[in-house]
C-alpha cells in the first residue's frame, strides 16, 4: 500500500513539474485587462481565454489565471523606442524650412508635421509657432506582435464599429493605430487585438449604438439615453466587470436617440469649484465696422447705431461682456481681453489671423457671422483654441468649436418631451400648413392618439393657409386640449389663433404650443392677449428675466444707463462671457470644464455642453417658456 502511495506521489510531483514548465499563473490586479496581461507574458488573449474560460465574463481582482508559455523565443528581445516627455516651442524665422528645423532639433520632418497638423495642408510661414517634441530613449524587452493582428476595414465601418467588434474602446483603438485616418476608408489596415474570429462582436442592425463621452457616468447616461444602469448592463454584460470607460461603445435599443438629450439636470454653481486663477486671455471678434463711421461726429455715431443692426448687436454684447469681466474679477478671476473689428469682411478676418498669435489664448468669442466664424475656427483648430459662436449656428462643428445656441432639433425635441412628461389628462391636436406636414407627422409619431388638421387647399391643390371653424367640429373634448400650431405663415397663424381663442373656455380649455416660435407668431395681426389667454408655450434658447427679481448685473446696468434695462444681446454678452470665465477657472481649460453633467444658468441663459463624437461642443440646455398675463415666464 505504501508503495502505491509513493508511486502516486512521484507521478503527481512529475505532473506538477511538467505543468510548471508549460504554464505560469498570474494574479489579476486592479484595472488590468486581458490585453494588458497578454502583452506582459507575450501570448494572445485567445490563449488565455482557452485556459480560463470564466475570464470571458470579466476579470475580478485577485483572480488567478493560468498563463501558457509564450511561443516567442525566451531570449531577451530588446528594442529602442522614443517616448515623448514634453514639447518645446519654436517660432519660425524668415527663410527657415522644415528641413532646417528638423536638422536643428535632430528629428524627422514627419514628426514635426505629426504634432503640427496644419502643416499637412499649409506651407510653413514666418511666425508660425511649432510644437517640437522632446524625447527620451526607452529600451524595451517586450514585444506585443503576437497579441495584436492586422485587420482590413470593411465598407461602412467607422472607428466605433471596429472598436466594438474587437471589444475595445475608441481611444484604445486610436492608441493601437496612432496614424489612423480620422475617417476610415474600406481597405485601411489597422492593428486590433488578436482574438479569434468567433470572439468578434457582431453589429446588430436592429440596435442602436452609443459611444461613452468624457466624465459620463450612469446618471448622465440615464438622463441622455433614458436607460438605467441595470438596462445597460443587460445589453452590455461586460459593464458589470469593467464599468464605464471613455470611448466604450454600448449597445442600446433601436428607438433610443443617441445624439440629443434635453432632460433637465441640476444647475452647477461653479463658484465653489474655482481653482485655476491664472489670467484668462480672451479675444472678442465682432463686426463693429468702425471704418464706416466718423467717430468724431456724434450725429453720425448715433445714426450708425440706429441703422446698423450688426453694430448695435456688437456694442450691446460688448457692454454685457464688460460687466461679466467685472463680476469675474470680484471672484478673483482676472482677464486680458483683446477686441477685434472684423468689419464683417473675410479679408479683414484673414488679416487679423495673420497679424496675431492666438496660440496662448484661452478662448475666442466670435466672429458673429457663420462664414467668418468658420474661417477663424478652422485656422485656430491647429492650436486647439476654443472658438465660441455667440448667436449663430456654425457651418462646421470642428473639435474646437462651441455652438452656444441650441439647434432647432433640440428645441423641437424639448417641446415634445415637455408634453410627454406632463402626466395630467389631455387631448392633443396638431394643426399645420402643407410646408410643415413632416413636422406634424413627426409630432404625431411621438405623441400617440393625437389628431392632425391641415390647412385647406384651393381648386388647384395649392395651400390656402387657412382653416374653417367647421374643420374643428368635434375635435376638442371637455378638459384640457393641447394644440400644436406648426407654421411660418403669419396669415395662417392669425387665422388659427383667433379661432382657438374663440373656442377656449373653462369647460373646454385650449393650451397653444409650437415647436418653432418664428416671426409668424410676432406679426401685426397676432394678438398678445390671445396668446396669453391660450397660455402659449414654446421652446427657447433663453428666458426673459423678471424685473421683480434682484440681479446684480441688471441693477448695475440700469444705474449706468439711466434706468434702461439691458436688452437680450447685452444679457447674452454677460451670461456667455461669465460662463466661459467661470468654466476656465474651474479646470485647466475649457474642454475639461465642458462635461455634459455640468449645467450652468445665469440671467437669461443656461449652458450644458455635449460633444459630438467626431466634432465640437453644442449647447443642449433648453427653456420651455409660456405667455402668462401678458408676460413671458418659464413653464414649470
Amino acid at each position: 500500500m505504501k508503495k502505491l502511495v509513493l508511486i502516486a506521489i512521484i507521478f503527481f510531483a512529475t505532473c506538477i513539474t511538467a505543468f510548471a514548465q508549460d504554464f505560469k499563473t498570474h494574479k489579476v490586479k486592479q484595472g488590468e485587462t486581458i490585453e494588458d496581461i497578454a502583452k506582459q507574458y507575450l501570448v494572445t488573449p485567445f490563449d488565455i481565454y482557452a485556459l480560463n474560460p470564466d475570464a470571458k465574463k470579466g476579470l475580478k481582482v485577485n483572480t488567478v489565471l493560468i498563463i501558457p508559455t509564450s511561443k516567442v523565443k525566451e531570449e531577451d528581445l530588446t528594442t529602442e523606442t522614443k517616448e515623448i516627455i514634453g514639447f518645446r516651442t519654436h517660432k519660425t524665422k524668415r527663410k527657415e524650412t522644415l528641413y532646417s528645423i528638423s536638422k536643428e532639433y535632430d528629428i524627422e520632418i514627419d514628426e514635426i508635421k505629426k504634432h503640427n497638423t496644419f502643416l499637412y495642408a499649409n506651407n510653413l510661414r514666418k511666425g508660425d509657432k511649432l510644437k517640437i517634441p522632446r524625447y527620451k530613449t526607452v529600451v524595451s524587452k517586450v514585444t506585443i506582435d503576437n497579441s495584436i493582428k492586422k485587420y482590413k476595414v470593411l465598407p461602412k465601418e467607422g472607428k466605433w464599429r471596429v472598436a466594438y467588434k474587437f471589444g475595445i474602446t475608441v481611444p484604445q483603438l486610436e492608441a493601437l493605430n496612432p496614424n489612423m485616418n480620422e475617417v476610415l476608408q474600406p481597405g485601411d489596415e489597422l492593428n486590433v487585438p488578436n482574438i479569434s474570429n468567433n470572439e468578434e462582436k457582431v453589429i446588430e442592425e436592429n440596435y442602436n449604438y452609443y459611444t461613452v463621452l468624457k466624465s459620463e457616468g450612469y446618471m448622465a447616461l440615464n438622463r441622455k439615453l433614458g436607460l438605467t444602469q441595470e438596462q445597460l448592463e443587460t445589453l452590455n454584460p461586460e459593464l458589470k466587470e469593467s464599468g464605464l470607460k471613455l470611448g466604450m461603445v454600448l449597445k442600446v435599443p433601436s428607438d433610443v436617440d443617441t445624439t440629443i438629450s434635453t432632460n433637465d439636470v441640476a444647475n452647477t454653481n461653479l463658484t465653489s469649484h474655482l481653482k485655476n486663477f491664472n489670467t484668462k486671455r480672451i479675444a472678442l471678434m465682432m463686426p463693429y465696422r468702425l471704418n464706416r463711421i466718423d467717430i468724431d461726429s456724434i450725429a453720425d455715431v448715433k445714426r450708425a447705431i440706429r441703422t446698423d443692426s450688426r453694430l448695435s448687436i456688437s456694442l450691446d454684447f460688448h457692454a454685457g461682456m464688460l460687466y461679466a469681466l467685472d463680476s469675474a474679477k470680484r471672484l478673483g478671476i482676472s482677464t486680458y481681453l483683446k477686441v477685434f473689428d472684423t468689419r464683417d469682411h473675410a479679408s479683414e478676418v484673414t488679416k487679423i489671423l495673420n497679424s496675431n498669435d492666438f496660440s496662448d489664448y484661452d478662448a475666442v468669442i466670435g466672429p458673429l457671422m457663420p462664414d467668418n466664424f468658420d474661417r477663424v475656427a478652422s485656422d485656430l483648430k491647429r492650436d486647439n483654441i476654443p472658438v465660441i459662436s455667440p448667436f449663430t449656428t456654425p457651418k462646421n462643428l470642428y473639435d474646437n468649436v462651441y455652438q452656444t445656441v441650441p439647434s432647432s432639433d433640440l428645441l423641437q425635441k424639448a417641446m415634445i418631451n415637455f408634453v410627454k412628461l406632463d402626466t395630467l389628462p389631455k387631448h392633443i391636436v396638431i394643426i399645420s400648413d402643407a410646408k410643415n406636414k413632416a413636422v406634424s407627422s413627426m409630432i404625431r409619431s411621438e405623441l400617440a392618439a393625437s389628431k392632425q388638421i391641415f390647412s385647406r387647399k384651393d381648386k388647384d391643390g395649392k395651400d390656402s393657409n387657412y382653416i374653417l371653424i367647421s374643420d374643428l367640429d368635434g375635435v376638442f373634448k371637455p378638459g384640457r386640449n393641447i394644440v400644436f400650431l406648426e407654421t411660418s405663415n403669419e396669415a395662417f397663424a392669425s387665422n388659427v389663433i383667433s379661432m382657438l381663442n374663440g373656442i377656449h373656455n373653462d369647460e373646454q380649455q385650449i393650451v397653444l404650443m409650437t415647436t418653432n416660435k418664428n416671426s409668424a407668431f410676432e406679426g401685426e395681426n397676432i394678438s398678445n392677449y390671445h396668446l396669453s389667454n391660450l397660455k402659449f408655450h414654446y421652446p427657447s434658447a433663453n428666458k426673459t428675466f423678471s424685473s421683480s427679481t434682484t440681479n446684480g448685473f441688471v441693477n448695475a446696468y440700469k444705474r449706468e444707463h439711466n434706468g434702461v434695462e439691458p436688452n437680450k444681446y447685452a444679457v447674452r454678452g454677460f451670461d456667455l462671457t461669465l460662463d466661459v470665465l467661470m468654466r476656465l477657472a474651474s479646470e485647466e481649460d475649457l474642454f475639461d470644464a465642458s462635461g455634459s453633467e455640468i449645467e450652468t444658468e445665469y440671467v437669461e441663459n443656461k449652458f450644458r455642453y455635449s460633444k459630438k463624437l467626431f466634432g465640437g461642443y453644442f449647447n443642449e440646455a433648453v427653456y420651455i417658456v409660456k405667455y402668462d398675463d401678458l408676460t413671458i415666464v418659464e413653464a414649470k
